[in-house]
């Protein structure tokens, strides 16, 4: 699926009840982690979908062109082909914020998690932050390492899967290329 703002389709009426979510990230490559944490947000909030998200603009992430968006958007195509339960969507959105408008629910890492609640990323004014993080609908947060934040709902990953990196599996980590999905691995 490609749109610029995410409206989450809830399909026939007997779904209409059942909520859906977003996991917005670059998923660059989608890892066995990744698909845990998707898989523990849909068991933990009854999701009828969650719709991986991939911003065509993702802050920090500006050098990619639409040819790596496009190619990364078709492998997770191929993970969601097999899982009626998870979506895949591209936005011109940037920021968490933005992105989860319209969803019921929204998924981050910790890591991206601690970035969405520092003061720093909205000019060093906590109002700002406050006013932006009162937009967002529920949050459900993967543990990353030991990073387990406070004060937020954090979804249960096995602890083998909090290390796992895409950044190492690109830096070459021989350790990390179990890590890869079979639909993402090279051919």
């Amino acid at each position: 699926m490609d749109v610029g703002a995410p409206h989450p389709d809830r399909g026939p009426a007997e779904d209409r009840q059942r909520p859906v979510g977003c996991y917005p990230g670059s998923f660059d490559p989608p890892t066995v982690a990744h698909l845990a944490v998707a898989e523990a947000a849909v068991a933990a909030a009854g999701l009828l979908r969650l719709d991986l998200v991939v911003s065509r603009a993702a802050l920090g992430k500006e050098h990619l062109g639409d040819e790596t968006i496009a190619s990364r958007v078709s492998t997770l195509e191929q993970v969601a082909a097999n899982r009626p339960w998870l979506g895949v969507v591209v936005t011109d959105r940037r920021l968490i914020v933005d992105i989860a408008e319209g969803y019921d629910l929204v998924v981050v890492g910790a890591d991206k998690w601690r970035q969405v609640t520092d003061p720093t990323w909205y000019g060093g004014d906590p109002s700002a932050r406050d006013a932006a993080l009162a937009r967002l609908p529920r949050v459900l947060v993967a543990p990353r390492g030991d990073d387990r934040p406070d004060d937020v709902e954090l979804l249960e990953i096995h602890p083998e899967l909090r290390d796992v990196s895409a950044s190492a599996i690109r830096s070459g980590a021989p350790h990390a290329a179990g890590w890869i999905l079979p639909e993402a691995r090279p051919r």
